[in-house]
């Protein structure tokens, strides 16, 4: 073999050439830190969350959660029942607008026809109790049977059937003569 292949060519040659080297590798990096820095620090920032510590973004953070819009509900007042458009629009359309799970859509007369011929309170129990796929309520437990009914008359009704709409039981007036609330039914 030659000794060419082993020879090796660099710039520095010399131990003080290395020195010099090295330092102005270090002064090029801390002066590109220097700059970097500058650059990201030099200008104001402007976006979201600049005014976070401004009286006004400080005063609407510690307002009320009730002065955001949202309306709280006395648990232990009186149940203001829905109408069954109401239900049907909050719970019952997300099966029975698109026919899910082998739902009968609403409106369509054909297959809502098996279902009405049952009577009113056949379907009112399915609707309550749950059938197939249908959980019991339509998956809302906090609906009211009457409320229930309601939907359930609203969507047979649209669908071709003749139903009535359900009363709405009166309260029960207590022995001190103040209207007690209404018994919850059995389930």
């Amino acid at each position: 073999m030659s000794d060419a292949h082993n020879e090796q060519q660099s710039a520095i040659k010399t131990p003080k050439q290395l020195l010099a080297a090295v330092a102005g590798f270090f002064l090029i990096t801390v002066i590109g830190i220097i700059l970097l820095v500058q650059f990201v620090t030099a200008q104001k920032l402007t976006g979201a969350g600049t005014d976070s510590q401004s009286p006004e973004a400080i005063a609407e953070r510690l307002s009320p959660v009730a002065n955001a819009g949202f309306t709280f509900k006395d648990a232990s007042g009186p149940k203001v029942l829905q109408s069954g458009e109401a239900v049907y629009t909050a719970t019952c359309v997300a099966c029975h607008g698109a026919g899910v799970a082998g739902a009968p859509k609403f409106g369509d007369a054909g297959s809502w026809s098996a279902r009405l011929a049952q009577g009113y309170d056949t379907v009112l129990k399915h609707a309550i109790e749950g059938l197939r796929a249908m959980p019991a309520k339509g998956g809302n437990p906090d609906l009211d049977d009457v409320e229930v009914a309601r939907a359930v008359v609203y969507i047979a009704n649209a669908s071709g059937g003749k139903f009535k709409e359900p009363e709405v039981p009166a309260p029960v007036a207590a022995a001190d003569g103040a209207a007690a609330p209404a018994a919850e039914p059995a389930k």
